[in-house]
């Protein structure tokens, strides 16, 4: 069932803070919880995307990979500490122009989680 994503382990996002100036850091928490069986992570993938709302448009602006070998227990609850550094050149968000982290938990086998994050550039 975990190859369907039924019962796999779930990623959740949660940053310090919302709103962020161009060329900050930005800090936070990987939450990864269990789930009905062990399973053995293999990577962390988070995008910082901008979205065109205008048009719909997704721009990724920069990528940061964790990789790791380490078993995600059942019913477990692991902590990962998270840091990104945003570009100088990315632009205050708008109406139109938005950004956000896109998170994917892969596994070695399992259909991988995934977790989305708005945040505010100012």
């Amino acid at each position: 069932m975990s190859l369907l994503g039924i019962g796999s382990a779930k990623i959740d996002l949660i940053l310090d803070k919302e709103a962020y100036m161009p060329g900050e850091p930005v800090h936070g928490q990987f939450y990864i919880k269990g789930g009905t069986i062990d399973q053995r992570l293999k990577r962390i993938d988070c995008d910082l995307v901008a979205i065109d709302n205008t048009d719909g448009s997704e721009k990724v602006i920069d990528s940061k990979t964790i990789l790791s070998s380490a078993s995600i227990l059942s019913d477990e609850m692991n902590q990962i500490s998270f840091a990104f550094q945003l570009p100088e050149s990315v632009r205050a968000s708008t109406d139109r122009l938005t950004y956000r982290f896109d998170t994917r938990l892969a596994f070695n086998e399992g259909a991988s989680s995934r977790d989305q994050d708005e945040i505010k550039i100012v």
